[in-house]
C-alpha cells in the first residue's frame, strides 16, 4: 500500500464520516427550523449515531465476504443519495431518518480502515492504520468548522448540497484508483458471517477490552461536542456557526500530534500510548471546564482531548487487527459498535445534562466518563498481569 493510496483513503474517510457530525454547530439553526427545544434537538446526534450503528453491525463485516472495491464505490454512491435527501426533507421526522441513512452509510469509513490493514505491510501496519484513522479524526473535528462556514453563507441544507457533490468526487476518485482484487473466499451465509461478529467477542478478549474503551472515550467526545455550540452562540460570546466551527481547527492540531502513535504500536508500545492517551483526556476537562471564562482555555482542552483519544483509538485498531487477519472487517465492525453507542449516549445525554445542570454539569459528566476509562483499561491490565 503506497502512501498516496493512505492518503487518499485518509481524506475519504475524512469526508464520509464528516456527514456524521456536521450537524454540531448548526444545532440552533436547525432547532428554530423545525420548532425543537434544546433538550429535544440531540435526537439528531442520537438518530445519527443509531444508524451509524446499525450500519457498523450490517454492512462494515461484508468486507469480509464480497469484493471490497465495490462494496467502498457502492457505499460511497447511496450516501449521496442520502445526503441529498437531508437538503430537501420538510419536516422533523423526516430529517431524523435522512440523517439515520446518513449515519448507516458513512460506516465505509470503516470498511476503509479495515481495507488499509489488510494492503499494509505488517510491520507498518499501524503507521498505515495511524494514517487513514487520522482522516476520520480530523474529518469529525473539521466538520464543525466546514458547516458553521457553509450555513452562515448559504444556510445549513447547503452544507449537506456541497457533500453530496463532494462525496461524488470522491466516489469516481476510489473506482479510478481502489485495487482490483478477487473477492474474499470466506465461504459462509450472510447471517452467518453477522453472528460470527458476536462469536468474536466471546472469543478474543482484547475485542471485548478495547471495544469498552472506545465506548467510553467516544461518550466524552460527543460529551463536550454536541452541546458546546450553545455556550458558545449564547451571550457574552454569541459567536456565529463559523467562529464556533473554527474551534474543530484546535481539535486537528491535537490529532495531528498523536500521528506517531501508530509507529509507536508498531514498536510494541500500544499499552504506554494508551496510557498516555487516556490521561491526556482526562486532564483535557480542566481547561474545557473554563469555557464561560476563556476561550483560549477551550482551545487548549481541545488540543489535549484529541490528541488522547487519537492515540489511544489507533492503538486500540492495532492490537484488535492483530488477532484474526481473516476477520478484520468484522472485528472493525464489532469494535467500532461500542463507538457508536458511545457516541449516540453523549450527544443525547450531554443536551439533557447541559439543559439542567449547565456547562459545568457537562465538564463533570465528561470528567467522569473520562475517569472510568483510565480506570477501566488500568484494571485490565492488572488482570492481565495477575495471570
Amino acid at each position: 500500500m503506497s502512501r498516496q493510496v493512505a492518503l487518499l483513503f485518509s481524506v475519504a474517510c475524512g469526508l464520509a464520516v464528516a456527514n456524521v457530525y456536521y450537524f454540531q454547530p448548526l444545532l440552533d439553526v436547525i432547532a428554530a427550523d423545525f420548532q425543537m427545544d434544546h433538550a429535544t434537538v440531540g435526537v439528531i446526534g442520537t438518530a445519527t449515531q443509531v444508524g451509524y450503528g446499525a450500519g457498523l453491525l450490517l454492512l462494515v463485516p461484508l468486507g469480509d465476504l464480497v469484493n471490497r472495491r465495490r462494496l467502498v464505490v457502492g457505499q460511497t454512491l447511496l450516501s449521496v443519495l442520502a445526503l441529498i435527501a437531508v437538503t430537501l426533507v420538510p419536516t422533523a421526522p423526516l430529517l431524523l431518518a435522512a440523517m439515520t441513512a446518513v449515519g448507516a452509510l458513512a460506516v465505509v469509513t470503516q470498511v476503509l480502515v479495515a481495507y488499509s490493514a489488510h494492503l499494509a505491510d505488517p510491520t507498518d501496519r499501524g503507521r498505515m492504520v495511524g494514517v487513514v484513522t487520522s482522516g476520520i479524526i480530523i474529518g469529525i473535528l473539521l466538520a464543525r468548522t466546514v458547516s458553521g462556514t457553509i450555513a452562515d453563507l448559504a444556510g445549513w441544507r447547503s452544507v449537506y448540497a456541497v457533500s453530496a457533490a463532494a462525496t461524488l468526487v470522491m466516489a469516481w476518485l476510489l473506482a479510478r484508483v481502489l485495487p482490483h482484487e478477487p473477492t474474499p473466499r470466506q465461504r459462509m451465509s450472510y447471517p452467518r458471517l453477522i453472528k460470527s461478529v458476536f462469536r468474536l467477542f466471546a472469543e478474543e478478549r482484547v475485542l471485548r477490552t478495547r471495544a469498552v474503551l472506545a465506548l467510553l472515550i467516544f461518550t466524552a467526545l460527543t460529551t463536550f461536542a454536541t452541546p458546546m455550540v450553545l455556550p458558545l452562540s449564547a451571550p457574552p460570546y454569541a459567536l456565529s456557526t463559523t467562529e464556533v466551527g473554527l474551534f474543530g481547527l484546535a481539535g486537528v492540531a491535537g490529532a495531528l500530534g498523536a500521528s506517531r502513535a501508530g509507529r509507536l504500536a508498531d514498536r510494541g508500545h500500544a499499552q504506554q500510548v494508551t496510557a498516555v492517551g487516556l490521561t491526556a483526556m482526562l486532564l483535557s476537562w480542566l481547561p474545557i471546564a473554563l469555557l464561560p471564562q476563556s476561550l483560549w482555555a477551550l482551545a487548549i482542552g481541545l488540543v489535549m482531548f484529541d490528541f488522547g483519544l487519537q492515540s489511544t483509538h489507533v492503538a486500540n485498531q492495532s492490537l484488535i487487527f492483530e488477532v484474526r487477519p481473516e476477520a478484520r472487517s468484522r472485528l472493525t465492525a464489532g469494535y467500532m459498535v461500542f463507538y457508536s453507542i458511545g457516541s449516540a449516549t453523549g450527544a443525547i445525554v450531554s443536551t439533557v445534562v447541559y439543559s439542567q445542570a449547565g456547562w459545568t454539569g457537562v465538564c463533570v459528566l465528561g470528567a467522569a466518563v473520562s475517569l472510568t476509562a483510565l480506570v477501566y483499561w488500568a484494571a485490565s491490565r492488572l488482570t492481565i498481569l495477575a495471570r
